[in-house]
């Protein structure tokens, strides 16, 4: 069905209303609650979305506020928008928010609540070369033109700043991964654009094939050993202590069973099944946030390799969260949509009173609040399935 050719007369809204029609006419099926809002619907159908004829609304619930102390030492109540369909989720995040702040209320320590650090490896993308014979030959011609093919690829954009690279051989093929710093953007485009920039002129300048920029050793969208290993976009770590009475107060149950569960379920079921990332529900938070600030949820994927681990302290139960590879930006992409911007600066603008700002990069406070997010998430439900509560929880609030 061409819906490509329409007159460049009719604005966005328009052209989606046109083949939202014509789809309804050809297949015989109402559409309707899909139509567009000219004021909502900003540059998704120009950028976004190949020939869009509608949109579909997306339930976005509140959680927290969720006191934090980022990797810079700045202490903030953050407010999370949710975007999700799952009856449940929000009230879940939402009571780990309230448990990991209401800990902390009369704490007079300057970095309380949960503590987060994280680093940032840069954006990847493989590129992937055949040689005839002798695939080190290749190599050291890579490394000795490192610097020629580097200005290559930096000289796409005046945002992307080439990092580090790596090498891998297999058989007669040779792969260049490339990490990169892309500022704001997440950056997955534009390092995309450096990668075949660079794979061209080493195959010119060397004795080489190109068979693609995309050799999946940076897993782009996909699990891998080496992603969860050695991390990939960011890499942020959230920690927090829970004292036994907001343990039995807020959460509800003995700290001892939430203990039997990590044993259990993250440490005895994960490895049976051979998780790549021992964790609750990880993915469920991260969705929800991507979805509401405009990333690509297709990262999702990489988010779930998140692991979360549970020990005994002196005073408490330390519950940590490690999520390897975070991608993320505030820049381009779906964060230039409406909707989409708002839930972006309500999540970053951390103090609402003064509007005073952290001063870590935007990308990497979103990277950060996210983290935190998952841990509060993974609180709750550690605590709903040591209480016995899961179903009961999702039978009154998802049914």
């Amino acid at each position: 069905m061409d819906l490509r050719n329409l007159p460049t007369t009719l604005s966005s809204h328009e052209r989606c209303a046109v083949r939202r029609m014509k789809i309804q006419d050809t297949l015989d099926l109402n559409l309707s609650l899909l139509g567009t809002e000219p004021n909502r619907i900003g540059q998704a159908e120009e950028k976004n979305c190949e020939q869009m004829f509608g949109s579909i609304p997306i339930p976005v619930g509140y959680a927290g506020p969720l006191k934090v102390t980022f990797s810079s030492q700045e202490t903030r109540e953050i407010h999370l928008p949710l975007a999700t369909t799952e009856g449940a989720l929000v009230a879940s995040v939402n009571r780990g928010c309230k448990a990991v702040t209401d800990a902390q209320r009369g704490d007079a320590s300057p970095h309380a609540g949960i503590k987060i650090t994280s680093i940032y490896h840069g954006i990847t993308r493989s590129i992937a070369f055949r040689v005839k014979e002798k695939p080190e030959q290749l190599i050291d011609s890579i490394n000795q033109k490192e610097k020629e093919w580097k200005a290559i690829g930096e000289a796409t954009s005046s945002h992307l700043k080439i990092l580090g690279y790596d090498i891998d051989q297999a058989d007669n093929y040779v792969f260049l991964s490339l990490r990169a710093d892309t500022q704001e953007a997440m950056g997955m485009n534009m390092i995309t654009i450096a990668a075949q920039q660079i794979g061209d002129w080493i195959t010119q300048k060397c004795d080489t094939e190109l068979i693609t920029i995309a050799g999946n050793i940076d897993s782009d969208k996909k699990p891998s050993r080496r992603t969860h290993d050695q991390g990939r976009g960011y890499e942020v770590i959230a920690e927090a202590l829970l004292k036994p009475h907001i343990i039995q107060e807020i959460l509800k149950v003995d700290p001892v069973k939430m203990l039997d569960v990590y044993e259990a379920k993250l440490k005895r079921g994960s490895a049976i099944a051979g998780a790549i990332g021992s964790n609750l529900h990880a993915a469920n938070t991260i969705a929800a946030l991507y979805l509401a600030t405009g990333q690509d949820a297709a990262h999702t994927v990489e988010g779930s390799m998140t692991d979360t681990t549970v020990t005994q302290e002196a005073h408490g139960i330390s519950v940590r969260v490690r999520c390897p590879a975070l991608l993320v930006g505030v820049r381009g992409g779906g964060t230039e949509l409406p909707a989409q911007r708002q839930c972006l600066n309500m999540l970053l603008n951390t103090n609402q009173r003064t509007n005073e700002p952290t001063s870590l990069r935007p990308a990497q406070q979103l990277a950060e609040s996210i983290g935190a997010a998952v841990l509060a998430g993974e609180i709750s439900l550690l605590a709903a399935q040591a209480a016995q509560k899961l179903a009961s929880s999702h039978k009154k609030l998802a049914r």
